[in-house]
């Protein structure tokens, strides 16, 4: 008779699953919601129109932003050069979000999925500098007196992840 017996190495673990195809899956989610809600936007209110969600506070609006966050540097001279500049930093910011993402999106953390939003808003506003030459915002929010400049999905999807890699930076880490 013979028996076979199972060993167990425990010095050998079972390698956890690659995540990195679930993490990029998120930018993508992240671009094609962008996509979709600028078109919308540009199909239901063209030549700039407003619509009032919550008055006094919400609209949505079709603003074209050539400069960068904040409409910075949009009433400059020369709108070809900073569409230039600001196409080559969104470029090269999109290839190290990505080297980024692959060396940390083996693993699902708070860090892969912040830069999964990251890198998913960089490219979505990319892709509208590329082919229109500004990046559509619709979502303007006013608080009292304080209006916010015009955003995007994109642009709340970076910040969100920004948000998420500072909570993730500042907790407390684990005593091993």
């Amino acid at each position: 008779m013979s028996a076979t017996y199972e060993t167990t190495n425990p010095a050998v673990e079972a390698k956890p699953k690659d995540r990195r195809g679930l993490v990029l899956a998120i930018s993508a989610l992240v671009v094609l919601l962008d996509r979709i809600t600028k078109h919308i936007v540009a199909q239901q209110l063209p030549n700039g129109q407003t619509l009032t969600v919550i008055p006094g506070i919400f609209r949505i609006s079709d603003v074209h932003n050539t400069g960068a966050a904040f409409s910075m540097f949009a009433e400059n001279a020369s709108p070809a050069t900073v569409r230039n500049i600001l196409i080559a930093f969104s470029a090269v910011a999109v290839i190290v979000l990505f080297g980024m993402l692959w060396r940390v999106g083996r693993y699902l953390t708070v860090t892969s999925v912040a830069l999964a939003m990251i890198l998913g808003g960089a490219f979505g506003n990319l892709y509208d500098r590329i082919r229109y030459h500004y990046v559509i915002d619709f979502l303007e929010v006013r608080i009292i007196h304080y209006h916010w400049p015009d955003f995007n999905v994109a642009d709340s999807c970076i910040v969100i992840g920004a948000c998420l890699l500072l909570i993730e930076i500042f907790r407390p880490q684990p005593q091993d």
